[in-house]
């Protein structure tokens, strides 16, 4: 099976400088340079509306994460490759497996969430987001094969969950900020 030859490839190519780098990049702790970033570009940028943005990218993440525990990975319930009992002795196992079930990735789901927010909404003044953004949430996914606690199929599925909450949630933003001259986003017209 396609899924399972490429997890192991992924994850069989391995060292402990990777090992050490895949953990950090799993970690919310390892990422909090670039938030803290993106916190003063967005402040910079949308100023006094600036707490909305925070609002919609804490839906983001809200939807993104309950929809991939309560829409797949409880309805699904397809083990994760460190649960696998067919995979074991083939896996290199860095840290704990996590919860029992994988399909479809939260780390996915999150990054690329947040990751497609953040580009659609920093994309016409910082044309470099998208690289980064891309990069942010393209290690997270990749780490999570490597470490042997997704399958592929279970951080593409969750990466283009991500993306369509991301966007949706974007134009939810847009909506908003068009939908009434008196809104509150419409006070800040340098906004994008």
């Amino acid at each position: 099976m396609l899924d399972r030859d490429l997890l192991l490839a992924i994850n069989g190519f391995h060292n402990h400088v990777l090992d050490s780098i895949m953990i950090f990049a799993s970690s919310k702790i390892g990422w909090i340079p670039l938030y803290l970033i993106l916190l003063y570009i967005i402040v910079k940028d949308y100023r006094h509306s600036s707490w909305v943005v925070f609002l919609i990218i804490g839906l983001t993440i809200a939807l993104a994460d309950l929809s991939s525990v309560y829409l797949f990975k409880n309805i699904f319930q397809r083990l994760r490759p460190c649960y696998n009992d067919e995979l074991s002795g083939l896996l290199h196992i860095v840290k704990p497996c996590g919860g029992k079930f994988g399909f479809i990735s939260s780390h996915a789901a999150n990054s690329f969430a947040f990751a497609s927010l953040i580009i659609f909404l920093l994309r016409k003044r910082h044309r470099w987001i998208w690289f980064v953004m891309l990069f942010y949430a393209t290690i997270i996914i990749y780490s999570r094969v490597y470490l042997g606690v997704h399958y592929p199929s279970d951080v593409v599925a969750g990466a283009i969950v991500g993306g369509i909450i991301g966007f949706g949630c974007y134009r939810l933003f847009t909506i908003l900020k068009v939908g009434s001259k008196n809104s509150l986003l419409s006070k800040n017209k340098d906004s994008e």
